[in-house]
């Protein structure tokens, strides 16, 4: 331990006296009166969020809906993982991303399938990288492909691991698209959200997703994948374990004062239940309704604000983000669930949607059950990662390039 015990108890003390000047007791009358301020939420006179349906909270027995049939027989999950982006001495920064898909029931062939792909970025001004097509690999069952960024001054492993992550996760899903014959959850948001922050980022950020092939086409891709599940008639939802959008909470900070830090803590906050005694009740999931969304990355491919080289096939509305929210006590976690209002817009598959996300966190107590399946195929775990850096070092001839945080932390692992 780096602090000695005096010391603990002496920053405890300092965070004694900054909760002493932070009275959040009042914050429940907050999230009431910012809750209906929901119904629906104007911002400079235009509606960025309303409610599908009845604007209320609800809750559901745990036991009870875990045990509930879901109204999909057959479920597919997505994810994609990556080794993080990682600088070289020759000047390459790259990350490899592999995707797989899981289906419940269980489908062995599929859960082989992988889409690899390998984003380089170099500012070495003589290399002149040309276009690199898909390659298979195992058999039939991978496809392989480099993609080479475009060139920036900062911002370098921000840009590689994007591209690799949204580019590998989007062709999976699109290369799959035709065994999914009921629902797909993939794991995270609908929209690439990583790629579409770079707009509120940077300039330069910015400027490559309107002026650079690349970024513009895995955006399409996204567009594409909603198309492909409204033409065919299959559901498509994103499960959002972790959510960082602030997007709700500065709208309704303008408003009402809203003392919360993001949208996570904000729902949180109107969706937990206390007992007399002011402690959580843990016997239920509260749940918000369904929201469509024109706030913040939800509107930038949702409401086409974003222009992307890509013919729209189907009305300007079917593409608008909706989500609801669902609260699980039992971890204090919030999850957030985005589908295109191409389907929300029905009520009886908004209902079948709910009941199904209910039913799998209450079983799983977490992710649906195919989602944590993908999750497992696409991890890529610490040994694989340096497996894989030692082999592309080879191929490079050249090592990673390391800083003092690497010997480190190396060290501190070898002790565990």
């Amino acid at each position: 331990m780096t602090l000695d015990p005096v010391h603990v108890d002496g920053i405890a003390q300092l965070a004694g006296r900054v909760g002493r000047t932070v009275d959040d007791r009042d914050h429940g009358e907050a999230a009431e009166a910012a809750w209906e301020f929901l119904d629906p939420l104007y911002d400079d006179g235009e509606t960025v969020l309303e409610p599908l349906g009845e604007h209320r909270r609800r809750k559901v027995a745990i036991e009870d809906v875990a045990l509930t049939e879901s109204p999909f027989p057959t479920q597919h999950g997505l994810d994609a993982g990556t080794i993080n982006p990682t600088t070289f001495k020759n000047g390459l920064v790259l990350d490899v991303s592999q995707a797989a898909m899981a289906a419940e029931p269980s489908d062995v062939d599929l859960h082989r399938g992988r889409t690899i792909v390998m984003t380089v970025h170099t500012n070495d001004r003589t290399a002149a990288p040309g276009e690199e097509g898909w390659r298979g690999g195992d058999r039939g069952y991978a496809r392989r492909r480099v993609l080479h960024a475009p060139r920036v001054d900062r911002y370098e492993q921000t840009v590689v691991h994007a591209l690799a992550l949204y580019l590998a996760e989007s062709e999976h899903a699109l290369a799959q698209a035709e065994v999914v014959d009921d629902l797909l959850v993939l794991d995270g948001p609908l929209y690439p959200t990583g790629l579409l922050k770079w707009g509120e980022r940077d300039p330069e950020l910015r400027r490559l997703l309107t002026d650079e092939k690349q970024p513009r086409d895995v955006l399409a891709n996204y567009l594409d994948l909603v198309e492909t599940f409204v033409r065919r008639d299959v559901p498509l939802v994103g499960f959002v374990k972790n959510s960082a959008s602030k997007a709700i909470t500065r709208v309704l900070r303008e408003k009402t004062g809203a003392p919360w830090v993001d949208d996570e803590a904000f729902f949180r906050r109107v969706l937990e239940r206390l007992d007399g005694d002011g402690e959580p009740k843990t016997d239920a999931l509260t749940f918000t309704g369904w929201f469509r969304s024109r706030l913040g990355t939800d509107a930038a491919l949702g409401c086409g604000e974003l222009e992307v080289p890509h013919e729209r096939t189907l009305d300007a509305e079917a593409y608008e983000v909706t989500f609801f929210v669902v609260y699980d006590p039992r971890d204090d976690l919030v999850y957030r669930v985005e589908a295109p209002y191409a389907f929300t817009r029905d009520p009886d598959l908004r209902a079948d949607l709910t009941t199904h996300l209910l039913s799998e966190v209450a079983g799983e107590r977490g992710p649906p059950l195919a989602v944590g399946k993908a999750d497992e195929l696409a991890r890529i775990d610490r040994q694989g990662k340096r497996t894989l850096r030692r082999r592309i070092e080879r191929e490079f001839d050249t090592d990673r390039q390391r800083s003092y945080d690497d010997k480190r932390w190396s060290a501190l692992e070898g002790m565990l």
